[in-house]
């Protein structure tokens, strides 16, 4: 058994009717990491978190799940937040927590216990006995994460678990899913909000169009683009296209232009030479938002020039 990868998958595919919605996806979540799927709405996340935890079954391909090769075989491993949330809403928030691990294996009186704790960790405590129904929507949201988690997991698999979530709560559930993390737990989760990504991710995959168009860290995805400088003059009259590199525009009392391949010295040497002088100088890193919007806009382009 290959303890290396938590989840590993080649080639997954999906159709629903003529619809092809996952189209040759590979994903290997590596032990222990926080691990993201991003992707526009309908680019195919949702389908292939399923396929990944068994639920549904690809058209193609083959996939691993904690070292099984049947998904299902390890579902009492597995703690699992669907996008579409789901408690009885006449239950106390400690029991359905409770019932949540009784469905994994746990046993009754741990899962209650363990309900406890988790409800005081997540600032939740004073809703140990309060029914579902009267919770907010973001406080049920989180009743039903603590409850995928209370058995403990191996392998945590979120699916959108930020919507909805006020600023408060989502602050709650980053602290739970790194808790996790810290544990010992795999985290696997979907969004489309780069936020969340750029905070919690070790690796991640964009999904666009039902294929991946990237793997790799955050700060690879941001290497995708390059590095923006922005240059202030101190004499701005002395300032001639031909110092600049091509992109060069002008901003306000600023210049703009992409960091070269050979760093910014060559071009400042030039500026300083000419008399040009500098008043101000940045050198700004894109951001995970703006290469997620490259790739999946290429993606986009690719389509529509089909």
């Amino acid at each position: 058994m290959d303890n290396q990868w938590a989840v590993n998958a080649s080639g997954l595919a999906k159709r629903f009717g003529d619809r092809r919605v996952v189209d040759g996806v590979d994903i290997a979540v590596p032990t222990g990491a926080v691990y993201g799927v991003l992707g526009p709405n309908g680019a195919g996340k949702t389908t292939t978190l399923r396929m990944l935890l068994g639920i549904i079954e690809p058209d193609e391909g083959e996939r691993t799940l904690l070292g099984h090769a049947h998904p299902r075989d390890a579902s009492d491993l597995v703690g699992y937040l669907p996008e579409e949330r789901g408690l009885y809403p006449a239950m106390k928030a400690r029991e359905a927590i409770a019932f949540m691990g009784a469905l994994r294996g746990l046993d009754w009186k741990t899962g209650r216990a363990r309900a406890i704790e988790l409800l005081e960790q997540a600032g939740l405590g004073h809703a140990a006995d309060t029914k579902i129904r009267k919770l907010s929507k973001g406080m049920a949201q989180l009743v039903q994460l603590l409850g995928a988690v209370v058995h403990r997991p191996r392998l945590l698999v979120l699916d959108e678990p930020f919507s909805g979530l006020d600023p408060v709560n989502q602050e709650r559930l980053e602290a739970l899913m790194l808790g996790e993390r810290d544990r010992g737990a795999t985290i696997l989760f979907s969004t489309h909000v780069m936020a969340h990504a750029e905070r919690l991710c070790d690796r991640l995959a964009i999904i666009a169009g039902g294929q991946r168009r990237f793997e790799g860290t955050v700060d690879e995805a941001r290497g995708t683009l390059p590095s923006l400088v922005r240059y202030r003059p101190r004499d701005p009259d002395r300032v001639t296209p031909e110092l600049l590199p091509a992109d060069a525009r002008p901003d306000g009392t600023d210049w703009r232009f992409s960091l070269p391949d050979e760093g910014i010295e060559p071009v400042l040497g030039r500026l300083l030479a000419a008399g040009a002088g500098i008043w101000n100088l940045s050198i700004e890193r894109p951001s995970l938002h703006e290469a997620f919007v490259r790739i999946v806009g290429e993606q986009a382009s690719q389509e529509n020039a089909a």
